[in-house]
């Protein structure tokens, strides 16, 4: 039942909504990707990433100084019914696709954002 609520309570914000529904959309994200779309600190971002990580949605991976996010493949039941859910209805929004449009148009060189573009 904690780990239940746990989940639930990790959906309970903007950013980490926002952070989903990119994730849902690209297979795999940098930090530094996310800070440039979501136009917030590394720290605030980094935060939201930790919740989601405990709450079991997110895996991460270190590429030399970078650390890389991605959907966690192994999710438990309610995680996988609700992926669908999410997907559907995060990814419809404008805040959603706005994120979408300027993670397009970032300027990426060596798997890093450019300096100046954050």
């Amino acid at each position: 039942m904690e780990n239940m609520a746990l989940l639930f309570q990790s959906l309970d914000d903007v950013t980490r909504l926002r952070i989903l529904a990119l994730l849902l959309e690209e297979e795999d994200l940098c930090v530094c990707y996310l800070v440039a779309v979501l136009q917030l600190p590394q720290s605030t971002v980094s935060r939201q990433l930790g919740v989601l990580k405990s709450a079991g949605w997110l895996k991460d991976r270190r590429e030399g100084v970078w650390i890389h996010y991605s959907i966690n493949r192994s999710l438990g039941a309610i995680q996988q019914f609700l992926v669908p859910v999410l997907r559907t209805f995060l990814l419809g929004t404008e805040t959603a696709r706005g994120d979408l449009e300027r993670l397009k148009n970032l300027p990426r060189e060596g798997g890093a954002v450019l300096p100046g573009t954050r």
